[in-house]
């Protein structure tokens, strides 16, 4: 890198970084100094510009990725409704909430070469069209097929939204900074879980499941029209054309040839290490969202009595848990143990602890048991996915990271898409059309607790990947 700069002009970043390295790129906007090492009146003033446009660009793409969170767990609330409106029971139900995970499973490696091929702003455009769209016939279905098509559209168009947002986000913002950044996208996706409960039942008894799924569907399409006039790949698609030229984006300074995505992919599914992680990804995100997403709504209802509003207070709680959760859950990877391991090994016994509480005392919990039971399930079953994915990107060098991350992300979706219609067949085995006793949800839960238990299993033998991306951080540093 010095050695490119030096050929070239003399440039200093824009933005403020911690390192000692005057020539050292931190994915910020490089400009042209004057003789003098002084940044001109325009260009201080085209910096700020800069650095205020790239939170507007991050809070539309966050929007998007909050509703990501509302379709993939509002089933959950509206459940009652759907078997009503189609005459169906538990698992029929399970497939319908399912077929958003299918998709979205299937498309995580292509919606990194779409980003990469189309660019990732016309990719979220596009797939927030489609999710629209599927949100949309979803709410005017008049039968059960064609809400299954609805459902999976909205699975399709919201699963090609995560990787893209990533990537324009490392574009516009520094490299110490993306953590941060990753973190308050990740907590307004727990609050786009929270709009799923509370406010969507709101919702629901004021116009009906229908017309509040056609509101969601045109709010995607204004969002869609936003994101394609006010979201930039890149700096340089708004910097003055003095500027533009100066600007470095896309450069790699290690050194190494990339990899095909075939041989990354290879790489991946062939080393005995992924595979642990992978299983716990399954298990973990099948109890999440089989539970979270879909079941729990019912549970609450038919077992305890409850009606709509103090069934979705509760189920806020896991979304409460999930904002909670993946900082407090990060703090302690880093500062505390200083280790993924321990904090892995910690979640899974903790969801061990809940599901035997939920196994023994179905029908036997307190209202305000059950709101400390939710938060703990938020924290520990969705607040520690941010240290799964940590340990998916350290487990390989660099040059597949991206690709490592995709690939573990197909396993929770995949879990979950088992879960919801094969916990729908365990219910249905009580007899009952549509309302299940407490026995029916203790049987289910049994596999719930199964699905923990080999998580914890898993998690023992997990490779610990903290010393050794603390000493490649090291050695980099010191190059």
């Amino acid at each position: 890198m010095r050695e490119f700069l030096l050929k070239t002009e003399y440039v200093r970043p824009v933005c403020i970084t911690k390192s000692r390295r005057p020539f050292e790129y931190r994915g910020c906007v490089l400009l042209r100094q004057n003789n003098k090492g002084i940044m001109h009146t325009s260009e201080k003033k085209e910096h700020r510009s800069l650095l205020s446009y790239r939170w507007l660009i991050f809070s539309t793409l966050a929007i998007g990725y909050a509703l990501v969170y509302f379709h993939r767990v509002a089933p959950a609330m509206v459940a009652p409704e759907l078997t009503k409106s189609f005459a169906i029971k538990g698992a029929a139900l399970g497939a319908l909430a399912s077929a958003y995970f299918y998709p979205y499973a299937l498309m995580q490696l292509p919606s990194g070469l779409l980003s990469d091929s189309l660019g990732p702003k016309k990719t979220v455009t596009i797939f927030t069209l489609i999710a629209a769209l599927g949100a949309i016939l979803f709410g005017l279905s008049p039968t059960f097929s064609a809400a299954i098509l609805g459902r999976t559209m909205i699975g399709l168009g919201t699963a090609a939204l995560f990787i893209p947002t990533l990537k324009i986000l490392a574009n516009w913002f520094e490299k110490e900074r993306f953590a941060m950044v990753t973190g308050f996208l990740m907590a307004i996706g727990g609050i786009g879980w929270l709009s799923a409960a509370t406010p969507l039942v709101f919702l629901t008894l004021w116009v009906g499941w229908r017309t509040s799924f056609i509101i969601m569907g045109c709010f995607s399409l204004v969002l869609a029209v936003l994101t394609y006039l006010i979201v930039k790949d890149r700096p340089s698609r708004i910097l003055s054309p003095k500027n533009s030229q100066s600007e470095v984006s896309s450069l790699s300074f290690s050194g190494r040839k990339r990899l095909s995505l075939s041989m990354g992919v290879k790489i991946v599914l062939s080393d005995k290490k992924f595979w642990p992680l992978a299983i716990w990804f399954f298990c973990t995100g099948g109890i999440l969202f089989g539970f979270g997403g879909l079941w729990a709504g019912p549970y609450l209802a038919q077992v305890y009595n409850l009606n709509i509003t103090q069934t979705g207070n509760i189920l806020m709680m896991i979304a409460v848990g999930m904002i909670v959760g993946s900082p407090l859950l990060g703090y302690l990877s880093e500062k505390v143990f200083r280790g993924r391991k321990p904090v892995l090994l910690m979640s899974s016994s903790v969801i061990i602890g809940i599901w035997v509480l939920l196994v023994f005392c179905t029908d036997g919990l307190s209202i305000p048991g059950l709101y400390v039971l939710f938060i703990l399930f938020g924290i520990f079953a969705s607040g520690i996915k941010a240290i799964g994915f940590t340990v998916a990107k350290e487990l390989f060098p660099v040059q597949i990271a991206g690709t490592s991350t995709g690939i573990a992300n197909i396993f929770p979706f995949a879990g979950a898409a088992l879960f919801q219609p094969l916990i729908g067949l365990v219910l249905d085995h009580s007899g009952r059309l549509t309302t299940y006793p407490a026995q029916a949800y203790r049987l289910a839960f049994m596999g719930f607790l199964a699905a923990a238990i080999l998580a914890l299993i898993s998690a023992l033998f997990l490779r610990e990947t903290f010393s050794y991306h603390f000493q490649s951080q090291t050695n980099q540093e010191g190059a």
